[in-house]
């Protein structure tokens, strides 16, 4: 079975995110969304709020599983048996952060990273962008599935 694992904060869930899993469900037989759990950040949702983000967003697709977790992303896979980390990419600065983290990971675990590009017209579309929109009081429906519109 080729499963792998799709680590993010999902702060909030994106359109981007969404892109990345739905072509990422042809490539694997089983894909992980791994909320990761950092106590030293900040949330604008709550770890349940994003749980039920991922969880109603993909509640008909029986290839997605929801977890959290703490730690290292490559201890996480180990434990569940992924042998593939899937990242989105959007734009060149993405390319050469998530670069160096999958040389990391290869390095640690021997595990692979594949990289999908976000579909462009997805690819302006962060958390961080919908974070700020929402604290503006603008209409970030366009930006996030509709599980995500509270």
């Amino acid at each position: 079975m080729k499963r792998a694992v799709f680590p993010g904060s999902f702060d909030p869930l994106t359109l981007g995110h969404y892109d990345i899993i739905e072509r990422g469900l042809k490539l694997f037989d089983e894909i992980i969304l791994a909320i990761g759990v950092n106590a030293d950040k900040k949330y604008m949702f709550s770890l349940e709020q994003r749980l039920q983000f991922l969880e109603e967003t993909f509640k008909d697709e029986p290839k997605i599983v929801v977890k959290t977790y703490e730690g290292l992303t490559v201890d996480f896979c180990m434990k569940e048996n992924a042998d593939f980390i899937l990242r989105g990419l959007r734009n060149p600065a993405d390319f050469e952060f998530e670069k160096a983290i999958a040389h990391t990971n290869r390095k640690l675990q021997q595990i692979e990273t594949v990289f999908l590009l976000t579909s462009s017209g997805k690819s302006y579309i962060s958390s961080s962008i919908v974070r700020d929109v929402i604290r503006n009081n603008g209409d970030y429906t366009l930006l996030v599935p509709d599980a995500v519109r509270v």
